[in-house]
């Protein structure tokens, strides 16, 4: 992998009196598939506002590309970077090809609406996604596994080649949460750079090319999941005793809570 696209460097995050995390640096690797872990409080979704630019840094800077991504124009932004944030609410009445043509809200210009352009790359985000047959149903009509494709569709609409997705599995049922991430894998082995908040440390070991585990505002440890995830780190990290073994369908590392002593 190449150097890192996406970069927080030596930043410090807080919301008003409560910091949340001080002189954090965090490389997002080029091409890979990359999960946040930690648990509750951590400050696991505010790097990834940090690193969107939704949360200013108190100090450090974010870079995209080599350049502070605070200086750069909203739209150049937006060509790059997709976003699905944790909580997602579509306006009432919407229909699911208008929700994902919004992705194309940055390419669109007083002298350029709607294109041919527009039109192919709505229609790949809803093939991709496997959305087609439910493009004129309401969005609030569909179940939580089908809203969270269609909100993948519309950063796919972006084009953008970073897609960071917050806690997109969170509420979702066993089959939805692995049909969603099955998903973002397939994104990421077609190319796209993948961030994603994941409260299961399982799912993120079995998805992820690179981990970043987090505790109390800093990063304990970061890498191939494979390399990284042991009992001592989950223990350190999450407060649990366990084994760690393959998991018998992929071979990634297993978390197994350790049997009860009641």
């Amino acid at each position: 992998m190449s150097a890192a696209p996406l970069r927080a460097e030596s930043v410090t995050l807080a919301y008003d009196a409560r910091v949340v995390a001080e002189r954090l640096t965090v490389d997002i690797p080029e091409g890979g598939f990359t999960a946040i872990v930690g648990p509750n409080a951590c400050g696991k979704s505010t790097l990834l506002r940090a690193l969107v630019r939704m949360l200013k840094p108190r100090a450090g800077s974010v870079l995209l590309d080599g350049q502070e991504i605070s200086s750069l124009p909203t739209k150049q932004v937006a060509r790059r970077l997709g976003l699905l944030p944790q909580s997602s609410v579509a306006p009432d009445g919407i229909t699911v090809v208008d929700l994902v043509a919004r992705g194309r809200h940055p390419y669109q210009r007083l002298l350029r609406q709607w294109s041919h352009e527009d039109e192919r790359a709505v229609n790949e985000a809803m093939a991709q996604t496997h959305i087609e047959e439910l493009a004129t149903r309401l969005v609030d009509e569909l179940s939580g596994g089908q809203r969270q494709r269609v909100w993948i569709a519309m950063a796919l609409a972006q084009e953008t080649p970073l897609l960071l997705l917050d806690e997109p599995i969170t509420f979702l049922d066993i089959a939805h949460q692995v049909e969603v991430l099955d998903l973002c894998a397939k994104l990421h082995v077609e190319g796209r750079t993948l961030v994603a908040v994941l409260h299961d440390l399982n799912h993120a070991c079995r998805y992820a090319t690179h981990l970043i585990a987090m505790r109390d505002g800093a990063v304990v440890a970061e890498g191939p999941p494979a390399e990284i995830v042991t009992a001592e780190l989950v223990e350190r990290v999450f407060g649990l005793k366990c084994l760690v073994v393959p998991c018998p369908a992929t071979g990634a590392p297993m978390v197994v809570p350790a049997a009860s002593q009641a």
